[in-house]
């Protein structure tokens, strides 16, 4: 039987019409159907291929540590070499408190971004001895029952009621909305970029209001960084956009990761101060557990990752770094573009805004169905985008933090030609 006949009868499907293409190999920017037809990957599998397809760093990381174990007992009496240097690297890596014991140098590393979620909320709830969780309005953190119990749209969750009790929700941004935080909440949950909402982005003195509003209730702040960790926003954690010598304290009291972090194998990570993640150990014991989170490979992929984002090109800058800039070509690109022939497009355009932090994006049409039409006629040129669950009239931008300027050119030249 056909490969695809199979797919259809044997894989669960999550929508009525799915893409059907058939890849046999990806390699850089580039994933190839069995026809040999080559697609740009402009969304990075949903901005987790941050160092494009089958980066050799990775593989040969990869290759290493399978010579050496895959898998044991990942949380218990073993110590992981490649568990402890990661948690050891990201935790040097994010900035740091003016109180000590306040910085997040604590890791407990789990399978995906939504499980981060649950141990999070697993956390707030043991540490404040409260129940209340607070998020936003079209937030996206997951979709186990927890996850989707503090996610941002009715239309995902009414036919999975009842949920979690005692959620509840502000609009992102809106400072009136943080008198909602009390003293019965127990944690507020949030996105430094809302990525799902289609790329919006909070001003500083937002979060700064957030910070303090939790510290007088005594509710923690956490930072959802499953999207726009790991170099994607322009720095290697969307929260340096927030920190510098003079509010240095708009940092949470736990960061999710995932996405990012693997180069392509699943991990995620919650990272919190040693005080708080120590509630794990007792009352009860094993507060969490996870067989397969932290696991060797995975973490040995997650740390050649890193190491490859922070190393620096012939003109000193690393790719997270240049991943600004080359946004930035993006919406110059599609907002001012070029014909083939060198004449300006201007009011013939039908995008309506680019939002933009370093290779996130998101291009606004004015429906749902001018960008669904848009986004199949790429995927025939050999494009692939996608859109936003909360955003639907806009079209997905997050490639690989590899691409060139050429290829940048060469993907908004696709785009306005259709």
């Amino acid at each position: 039987m056909h490969l695809r006949n199979l797919f259809l009868q044997h894989l669960a499907q999550t929508s009525e019409s799915p893409l059907m293409l058939e890849i046999e190999k990806a390699e850089g920017m580039y994933l190839y159907d069995t026809q040999g037809k080559k697609y740009m990957d402009l969304i990075a599998g949903i901005a987790v291929s941050n160092l494009g397809h089958c980066h050799p760093n990775i593989i040969k990381a990869i290759n290493e540590q399978t010579q050496k174990y895959m898998h044991v007992l990942v949380y218990g009496e073993m110590v992981h070499s490649p568990q402890v240097l990661l948690a050891q690297k990201i935790t040097e890596l994010l900035p740091k408190h003016q109180d000590n014991n306040k910085n997040l140098e604590s890791v407990y590393f789990v399978n995906s971004g939504t499980e981060a979620i649950e141990v999070a909320m697993k956390l707030a709830k043991r540490s404040t001895g409260r129940q209340e969780i607070i998020s936003c309005y079209e937030a996206y953190h997951g979709s186990t029952q927890g996850a989707l119990s503090i996610g941002g749209g009715e239309h995902y969750k009414q036919n999975y009621r009842p949920l979690l009790p005692e959620t509840n929700q502000i609009w992102y941004g809106s400072f009136s909305d943080l008198e909602k935080i009390t003293k019965k909440t127990a944690c507020v949950i949030i996105e430094v970029v809302q990525g799902e909402a289609g790329v919006k982005i909070a001003c500083k003195n937002y979060f700064e209001a957030l910070r303090k509003k939790c510290d007088e209730v005594g509710a923690l702040l956490v930072f959802d960084e499953v999207q726009t960790g790991f170099g994607r926003t322009g720095k290697m954690f969307a929260m340096e956009h927030l920190y510098n010598s003079e509010n240095q304290n708009i940092l949470p009291d736990m960061v999710t990761f995932a996405k990012g972090l693997g180069a392509g194998l699943p991990i995620g990570a919650v990272v919190s101060t040693q005080k708080i993640m120590s509630v794990l150990k007792n009352n009860p014991i094993l507060g969490h557990i996870t067989t397969f989170g932290g696991n060797p490979v995975c973490c040995a992929s997650a740390l050649a990752n890193i190491n490859t984002l922070l190393e620096k090109d012939e003109n000193g800058k690393t790719l997270v770094e240049l991943a600004e800039e080359k946004g930035l070509l993006f919406r110059k690109y599609l907002q001012s573009p070029l014909t083939p022939k060198g004449g300006r497009l201007g009011e013939n355009s039908k995008i309506r805004a680019v939002r933009q932090i370093g290779l996130m994006m998101a291009v606004q049409f004015d429906d749902f169905l001018q960008m669904k039409n848009i986004i199949d006629k790429l995927i025939a040129k050999g494009f692939l985008t996608d859109w936003f669950l909360y955003c639907d009239n806009a079209m997905r931008l997050a490639p690989p933090l590899i691409i060139t300027e050429e290829q940048i050119k060469e993907a908004c030249e696709a785009i306005i030609s259709v």
